[in-house]
């Protein structure tokens, strides 16, 4: 691997036994690190859905006179997941360049400030505007987190490490879900009802700034004030220009008068462009990233993965409450089994693919099988939603944790599969790659969910769509020829 100067991160670890016997290991305490680092970064992207649903619920804010306020509340959503897409690429691409640990801190610095400041607006726009902003700098963390677990991490532990990490995405999307009702409240103790929303991202921009203030003083060693400055500018210019060209595609749709979706699908098409022009100017250094068939595929598997995730942490709470006809606050806590399962499912997941690895089994055979129970589920909660008269809490809530356990699990593999098949010294650009492509399932998934849900007068149709698409994401991925080196030894 080519090092990155000043950044260990880019040195494989050592392997050798004793490294790796028992005990408190210097790995381990960058897991708790970015474990932290995911919380937070996760409660700010998906505490949107939540306040918009409370502010359709009680008819407030740039909601109240909306026509289609389920379509609208969607596209703010996609709108910010636009954001979070096209700095994938540019933030791996960057921590390959600068170091990982440094574009972690400036990621989560950036998030913090920015959610602090949309607690101050007013404006569905300006709202917008920094809701994107946030996106653009959250999209910086996750390839780079990748990649440094991979580059410290033995890989007899790497799965599982990569597994306990991402668990704080659980743990963030589930924060968000339950506390935004209490943040509210105690929110109007300080201020009007109508503006109760604004305390939520006061509290949990503030906690991200904390926690990534805390991560740069253990990362210390590994940062420099010019290479911070440096990252955050290169960062800043190529977000200046993904917010110009994010935003003149919602004038200008809005201005023709296309509908919230259309305005997702051109979101969309932007993304995909902004990955053609990225091909043309650096395409010889990441065509191994590209020309990969099977790191392909596992990218094209992520739009379904991150369609499913995105559309229940977003719209969750609001599927509850319409099925069940429930309180905000009971819909909140029944909606964080599917949030919540991820504490269990993506370290065990991440475990029983070191473990199965160790067994001679292949990685892309055990993401199959998460993926293949996740759909069954899934398909079964679509069809209670539509069958039942009056759909219990209860089952809901356990078919929502039964599926998420699975589907958390899956993660951690698939992550690790990546890991193995992108070439060691383009990991952040394959992993910022993918999030990219995948991300194009986290745009649409609230608008187009939001759409169905205005025209039809429920959630089945948008349920049974993503069941729909995490069948399609099992065939895609049986087409993966790759082996894992463990498997093929054992055969």
């Amino acid at each position: 691997m080519k090092a990155v100067p000043g950044d260990p991160s880019s040195v494989e670890p050592r392997t050798d036994s004793a490294e790796e016997g028992r005990g408190w290991r210097s790995w381990h305490t960058l897991w708790v690190l970015l474990l932290l680092g995911w919380t937070v970064s996760a409660a700010d992207r998906a505490v949107t859905g939540p306040v918009v649903t409370w502010m359709i619920d009680n008819n407030v804010g740039f909601l109240a006179d909306s026509p289609h306020p389920h379509a609208l509340g969607g596209l703010i959503g996609g709108l910010f997941f636009a954001g979070y897409m096209l700095t994938q690429f540019p933030g791996g691409y960057l921590g390959d360049r600068y170091g990982h640990r440094t574009l972690i801190v400036v990621s989560l610095l950036w998030a913090g400030v920015a959610t602090v400041l949309t607690g101050f607006i007013g404006g569905l726009v300006s709202f917008i505007v920094v809701r994107v902003v946030t996106g653009l700098g959250e999209g910086a963390f996750y390839s780079n987190d990748r990649s440094l677990i991979t580059a410290t991490t033995p890989e007899r532990q790497r799965s599982f490490g990569m597994g306990v990490v991402i668990t704080g995405l659980s743990l963030g999307i589930t924060v968000a879900i339950v506390f935004t009702p209490e943040l509210i409240e105690f929110g109007k103790v300080f201020l009007a009802h109508v503006e109760a929303w604004r305390m939520v991202f006061w509290v949990l921009g503030a906690a991200t700034i904390v926690v990534g203030v805390v991560v740069a003083f253990w990362f210390r060693a590994h940062l420099t004030f010019s290479g911070l400055s440096r990252a955050t500018l290169h960062l800043s210019a190529y977000s200046a220009v993904s917010l110009a060209l994010i935003m003149a595609v919602y004038w200008l749709g809005t201005g023709a008068g296309l509908s919230e979706l259309w305005i997702a699908v051109l979101e969309v098409v932007l993304a995909i462009g902004l990955v053609v022009f990225a091909l043309a100017r650096k395409g010889e250094e990441i065509g191994p990233v590209i020309k990969n068939r099977d790191l392909f595929l596992v990218h094209l598997v992520y739009i379904a993965i991150l369609w499913n995730l995105w559309f229940f942490s977003f719209w969750s709470v609001s599927i509850v409450a319409g099925a069940a006809d429930s309180s905000f606050m009971n819909a909140a806590l029944t909606a964080a089994f599917n949030a919540g399962a991820g504490i269990l499912g993506f370290p065990a997941g991440g475990w029983i693919s070191d473990h199965g690895l160790r067994r001679g089994w292949g990685r892309k055979q055990m993401m199959l099988s998460f993926t293949g129970v996740q759909a069954v589920l899934t398909i079964a909660f679509a069809w209670y939603l539509s069958a039942a008269a009056k759909p219990s809490l209860w089952v809901m809530g356990l078919l929502l944790f039964s599926a998420s356990l699975f589907f958390n699990a899956l993660q951690p593999v698939g992550h690790a599969l990546t890991a193995e098949i992108a070439p060691e010294r383009l990991r952040g650009s394959a992993f910022g790659m993918q999030n990219l492509i995948g991300e194009t399932g986290a745009v649409l998934s609230p608008a187009i969910s939001g759409v169905l849900r205005d025209s039809t007068g429920g959630w089945e149709a948008a349920v049974w769509l993503d069941a729909g698409l995490i069948v399609a994401g099992f065939f895609v991925l049986m087409q993966v020829r790759h082996r894992s080196p463990a498997a093929v030894a054992k055969a």
